[in-house]
């Protein structure tokens, strides 16, 4: 533990008290959960932020939006709206956050709410589609006023929960026996040729504080690179290109190795998560870019940021999609999550 942990070590265990006080509130009934009578599918994680929750929820999307009537609700972070909103054709990242703004965009048939109030958003939501069959929550394992169906908590394999402190020493918004409320874990963000020696001591470290089923997933990157034209090019095809990689996510670590792994000459630009490019910004990265010599060059970035900040802008910018994928297991995996749902209709 470093100096500055030690210092602020007094005040995470003073953290830990009051959350540990409001989690005992919550499972005692003095204050109020609220469930539905429909299936609700909350995720979410121990720590602040770069678990890959947004990937997670679209994998679940994709597995139940062509069977069942389905909706995402989030609190829409970074947005500069408040209350109720449902995405609508005018929808900006702006006005309901850029990943609700990105389910929204990407999967036709998908309801988007986004509300800080998740209770209130959802009773609203039933009242304006009373025919929904599925709730999904994103970034809600803290959030008790809904008590879920059906918890999945994420941890990344580079910052797992059980090694972490809490805040401000660490990263936790809440101690790792919050992790009992999960109905199966998933360890997100691994090596996509993890070992079972790995697994067997990533499982060890986490069933002290839970004895859910333990899963393992990693990211997998698309071999295009695409943007909203239309225009694809093959990562393969960018040999010789000078590549400026603009990032605001929590954790571009993941992204970086792999467009290293392919052996491509990149420069990155790092704004924090959630972040939307400004006028200011936007000056260094023009500057930044059209000072990279030679004419095959372009701007790479994440699908977030790029709804985010970079549609409709005149420079050659495009993203890479990204899909989560369960090792090994992954029809188990879903098996679990449907059980839930069929049983719960």
């Amino acid at each position: 533990m470093n100096s500055i942990r030690k210092i602020l070590y007094p005040f995470s265990f003073l953290f830990g008290i009051i959350i540990g006080i409001r989690n005992k509130c919550f499972d005692l009934g003095i204050i109020e959960s609220k469930s539905f009578d429909l299936p609700v599918i909350a995720v979410g994680n121990l720590s602040v932020g770069g678990t890959g929750k947004s990937p997670m929820i679209e994998y679940l999307i994709r597995i139940f939006a062509s069977d069942y009537k389905t909706a995402v609700v989030s609190r829409g972070y970074g947005r500069n709206t408040k209350g109720f909103l449902m995405a609508s054709e005018g929808s900006k990242a702006r006005d309901i956050g850029d990943e609700p703004y990105q389910f929204f965009r990407k999967f036709k048939n998908l309801t988007v709410v986004v509300d800080e109030k998740r209770v209130r958003g959802i009773e609203k939501l039933r009242q304006m589609r009373p025919e929904l069959e599925l709730i999904l929550l994103d970034d809600a394992f803290q959030h008790r006023y809904v008590k879920a169906g059906f918890y999945i908590l994420l941890t990344a394999y580079d910052k797992l929960y059980s090694d972490d402190l809490m805040l401000p020493a660490g990263n936790l918004r809440e101690p790792g026996s919050g992790a009992n409320r999960a109905d199966l874990i998933v360890v997100t963000k691994c090596p996509p040729d993890l070992n079972e020696k790995k697994k067997g001591e990533i499982i060890s470290k986490l069933s002290n504080d839970s004895n859910e089923p333990i899963f393992f997933s990693c990211i997998d990157y698309d071999e295009q690179i695409t943007n909203d034209s239309g225009e694809e090019i093959a990562v393969s095809s960018l040999d010789g290109y000078k590549v400026l990689l603009i990032t605001g996510i929590a954790n571009p670590r993941p992204l970086v190795n792999f467009l290293k792994g392919k052996k491509l000459d990149i420069e990155q630009l790092k704004y924090s998560d959630h972040q939307f490019i400004g006028k200011k910004e936007f000056r260094s990265i023009e500057k930044k870019f059209n000072g990279m010599s030679g004419d095959r060059k372009l701007i790479l970035t994440t699908e977030k940021d790029y709804v985010r900040s970079f549609q409709n802008v005149d420079l050659p910018v495009y993203y890479i999609p990204i899909r989560t994928r369960i090792l090994d297991q992954g029809e188990k995996f879903n098996e679990l999550i449907q059980d839930y749902v069929r049983k719960n209709q």
